[in-house]
């Protein structure tokens, strides 16, 4: 059942046992005081370890990329330790796991930030109806909107390129197989890729290639970290949540796409739109992307298992991403092979919490024995 979907994948230099991919899913559980990844962490992944490859939750570069309460970081050495128990655990039963680099740019608030400090941005250009999730100064979580950014200055962003390296040289040294740089879902990058979110008239701004530039210089510096052949990306052209409303999308991701190309990175990942509201990505434009990216390129977008093998058996795909299907059921792969009938998410658990709704969910096996 599902032969493509269930088929070995060469992605760089690493050999997936098969295409099933675990996107990375926001679950806001890391340990604290400090933001890193903890036994629960440990365990939430090594259940989803038969996944051809694991994309960890977004984890910020620095606490200047936080825009969510609870989010792991890949910034300290205690982050580092943390994350180095979850490559272990997945290791020791077969997987592959890559991390993906996150600032969020303006999708954040003064209560996130050091110091109280205001969100960065391309421009200062606050998101339209977009929240974060921040701890109020009575210790309650809660939604709040996102606060006004200020724009970076051009002397600062030399330090943003260097925070995706370090992190990068973090995750090398914290065991990941892969990095992927979170190019995607109107976060920094994609702040300062969008038409509507920056303004810039300096050498970050204007132009669809200087517009691209802190994305490519992002990906170049974890290359130079940990090598083409263990970076990925992510992008989502056509996201319109978080306030972007890009006019140039199609032509930035293909831009990209073959960019990367002439990089040698192992994967594109692309976060297709309709879920946030954005139009359905065209054939035209799947073939476009297929024809401009040379490396292995990972479709997420609520797909079922038919789905996903008839897009990789049709050549547009060589992977497919499964995101809420893997909340609720860390045996997916086995789940797919077997054509078993699936564990449904509970979204009142998706984040924050516990083990409820995090490690809770039972296998086959667990199913059988009950």
């Amino acid at each position: 059942m599902y032969k493509h979907l269930l088929s070995p994948v060469t992605t760089g230099k690493l050999t997936l046992t098969n295409r099933v991919v675990m996107a990375p899913l926001t679950r806001s559980r890391a340990g604290q005081p400090g933001d890193l990844p903890r036994a629960l962490n440990v365990e939430y992944y090594a259940q989803r370890a038969t996944a051809g490859l694991i994309v960890t939750e977004a984890s910020q570069i620095s606490r200047q990329g936080q825009g969510y309460a609870w989010t792991p970081g890949i910034y300290t050495d205690a982050q580092e330790a943390g994350w180095q128990q979850v490559t272990s655990a997945v290791h020791a039963k077969g997987g592959r796991i890559a991390i993906q680099l996150w600032h969020v740019g303006r999708i954040s608030h003064s209560l996130l930030q050091e110091n109280g400090a205001a969100p960065v941005a391309p421009s200062a250009i606050i998101a339209a109806n977009s929240q974060c999730f921040v701890v109020q100064a009575d210790g309650t979580p809660a939604n709040v909107p996102t606060e006004q950014p200020r724009a970076l200055d051009l002397a600062e962003i030399p330090g943003i390129v260097a925070q995706y390296r370090q992190a990068a040289m973090r995750a090398k040294r914290a065991g990941f197989d892969m990095v992927e740089v979170h190019a995607a879902n109107g976060y920094l990058l994609q702040q300062f890729m969008s038409t509507n979110s920056n303004v810039r008239t300096d050498a970050y701004g204007g132009s669809l290639e200087n517009r691209a530039r802190l994305t490519l210089e992002a990906v170049d510096a974890a290359i130079a970290e940990i090598g083409a052949d263990r970076v990925g990306v992510r992008i989502s052209p056509h996201f319109v949540a978080h306030g972007i409303l890009d006019t140039e999308a199609e032509a930035m991701a293909l831009y990209l796409a073959d960019a990367f190309t002439q990089r040698g990175i192992a994967y594109l990942h692309i976060a297709e739109p309709d879920w946030a509201g954005g139009p359905v990505l065209t054939d035209a434009f799947r073939q476009q992307l297929r024809a401009a990216f040379k490396g292995t390129l990972i479709c997420c977008g609520g797909y079922s298992a038919a789905e996903a093998d008839a897009l990789i058996a049709s050549g547009l795909a060589d992977a497919v991403a499964f995101g809420r299907l893997y909340i609720a059921n860390p045996d997916l792969v086995a789940r797919f092979a077997q054509g078993s009938e699936l564990n449904k998410p509970d979204r009142s658990t998706f984040y924050g919490g516990e083990e409820k709704g995090y490690t809770d969910y039972p296998t086959l096996p667990q199913l059988a024995a009950a």
